[in-house]
C-alpha cells in the first residue's frame, strides 16, 4: 500500500479557517481518539520514565493541535511534584485559539503561533514531542521535522504517528462510518490513514534525518513511535 500525499491538498482542519463550532468537534474528536486510541498511552509511557518526581524540565510541542498532549504532561507532572515549562506550537491559528481557551487551568503551557519547521529558539528544551503529526509533511519536510526535533533536545525526543497500512485503513474507515461521523472528521481522517509513513518508511526517514541509536517501536492500534534518549 503506496504513500499518498498532494500537497495541494491539506486536510481539512491545516486549511485557513475561523474558530467554528465543526473545527471544535473536530478536535474534540481527535481528543477522544487520542484518548482510547492509543496516542495518550504512547506519550505516557515515554513521559512517566523521562520525568521524575522533583524535575524542572522544559518540554516543547510541535504542531500540539489543542494542546491536549501538554495538558496531560502537565497533570501528571503535578501528581508526582515535577515543575514542567512547555510551549506549545501551533501554525493554524483558530486550531491555536481554541487550545489556548481548553487550557486557562494551565499556566505551565505558553502558545506560540508559528511554523514548526521555521521556528528557532534559542534555548534548547530537555524534551521534545511530535505526536501524530508527521503525516501532514511532504517526505522531505518530514526529514527536516525529524532533524529539527534533535535539533531543539537537551536530552529527550519523542515522535509518535499513525502506521500505514491495512488495519489503520480499515479502522479508520469503520471509525468513521460508525461513530465520529462529522464531514471533517471523516474527511481528514480517511486521508491520515493514507498519508501516514510505514514502519520501514518512518525508520529511514529517521536515519536520513541524522538520528543515530534511536528506538523505534509498533504500537496498538496501528500506532508508532520513534525516540531519542541521552542522559549527558
Amino acid at each position: 500500500m503506496k504513500r499518498r500525499f498532494d500537497p495541494a491538498e491539506p486536510e481539512l482542519m491545516d486549511r485557513p479557517q475561523p474558530v467554528s463550532a465543526e473545527l471544535e468537534r473536530d478536535l474534540e474528536n481527535l481528543r477522544q481518539l487520542n484518548r482510547y486510541f492509543g496516542s495518550y498511552a504512547v506519550v505516557l509511557r515515554f513521559i512517566r520514565r523521562w520525568i521524575e518526581p522533583g524535575d524542572q524540565l522544559r518540554i516543547v510541542d510541535l504542531a500540539t493541535g489543542s494542546g491536549d498532549i501538554p495538558r496531560l504532561i502537565i497533570d501528571h507532572a503535578r501528581k508526582i511534584g515535577a515543575k514542567v515549562e512547555i510551549h506549545a506550537l501551533e501554525q493554524q491559528a483558530a486550531t491555536l485559539e481554541i487550545a489556548r481557551k481548553l487550557s486557562v487551568d494551565y499556566p505551565e503551557i505558553s502558545f506560540v503561533g508559528a511554523n514548526v519547521l521555521e521556528w528557532n529558539p534559542v534555548d534548547r528544551y530537555d524534551i521534545v514531542l511530535n505526536s501524530l503529526a508527521l503525516h501532514h509533511f511532504t517526505e522531505e519536510d518530514a526529514v527536516r521535522l525529524l532533524r529539527h526535533c534533535h535539533e531543539l533536545s537537551r536530552k529527550f525526543v519523542l515522535v509518535s504517528d499513525l502506521r500505514r497500512g491495512l488495519l489503520a485503513t480499515v479502522g479508520v474507515y469503520l471509525l468513521t462510518a460508525l461513530i465520529f461521523r462529522e464531514p471533517m472528521t471523516r474527511i481528514d481522517g480517511r486521508l491520515s490513514a493514507t498519508r501516514a509513513f510505514s514502519f520501514s518508511e518512518l525508520r529511514n526517514l529517521a536515519r536520513r534525518a541524522g538520528w543515530i541509536d534511536f528506538g523505534h517501536r509498533r504500537f496498538r492500534f496501528a500506532r508508532q513511535a520513534i525516540w531519542l534518549e541521552s542522559r549527558v
